[in-house]
């Protein structure tokens, strides 16, 4: 396998999975990074159909970013955790932090959700890993 740009440790010393997660870290910043400069051409422009076809390529990298995000909440079960605690929650988020710490459920839910998502418990993002 061919060294990824980014990688720090020599590849043969690394699992296939941790491998993987790189590759899905290294495409979201990615994907973030065209958000941001998407979002900047349309500030910067004047022609209003050209930044309507800016916008509209901005916020398919924001769908591919979430797609990536998904993938890798799969893949890592603390960030999972970090996600169900943080996400989709309203209030201060240190204050989230400061009850997730105590050992109480995350943020305040947004409006129309509750604590955990749907009544399954899950934040609506797809099937957990078993």
């Amino acid at each position: 396998m061919a060294n990824s740009e980014g990688l720090h440790e020599d590849t043969a010393l690394l699992r296939p999975e941790t491998i993987e997660r790189h590759r899905a870290l290294t495409s979201l910043q990615e994907e973030l990074e065209a958000v941001d400069w998407y979002d900047q051409r349309v500030d910067a422009t004047q022609d209003a159909e050209l930044g309507a076809i800016l916008a509209h390529n901005r916020d398919e990298e924001k769908e591919h970013a979430m797609m990536l995000l998904e993938w890798l909440r799969r893949h890592d079960a603390t960030l999972d955790a970090h996600m169900r605690t943080y996400l989709f929650t309203e209030g201060p988020i240190t204050g989230i932090e400061a009850r997730a710490e105590a050992g109480q459920v995350g943020g305040t839910p947004v409006a129309g959700r509750s604590s955990g998502g749907a009544e399954t418990g899950s934040l609506g993002l797809g099937a957990t890993r078993p």
